[in-house]
């Protein structure tokens, strides 16, 4: 039963970033403010920063999506432990550039916990 809520958990992770990432793809303007940060101009070349974002978060989920069809629960838990430096880079960087508190903690930090538990929970470390 753990591993199938650990799985249905890492499975929910991998499309909800997906689709944010397909978010910031077709509206970055619009996504911005849910990462934490302000826009800093709504030119051209911000919209393409952006966008790289949205390429990320694609990948990455794709990447989850993709692990759990071809490798063990265990390969799937180490992936996990690594890819969560992304949601804790994102929140350093949030916090680190005065953006909100809030936000930082309860998007990028709590998306770094879970995958954090997990990930041990899929390698059977907790």
């Amino acid at each position: 039963m753990q591993n199938v809520i650990s799985l249905s958990v890492a499975a929910l992770i991998a499309v909800a970033v997906s689709v944010i990432g397909c978010l910031y793809l077709v509206s970055p303007q619009r996504m911005v403010g849910t990462f934490g940060l302000r826009l800093p101009s709504p030119d051209a070349d911000t919209r393409a920063w952006l966008r790289l974002k949205g390429v990320r978060d694609v990948g990455c989920g794709l990447a989850v999506l993709i692990l759990m069809l071809t490798v063990d629960k265990r390969s799937l838990g180490i992936a996990l432990l690594a890819l969560a430096i992304i949601p804790f880079g994102d929140m350093s960087v949030v916090l680190g550039s005065g953006g909100s508190k809030l936000k930082a903690i309860s998007i990028h930090g709590l998306t770094c916990a879970v995958m954090l538990v997990v990930g041990l929970l899929l390698i059977h470390a907790i």
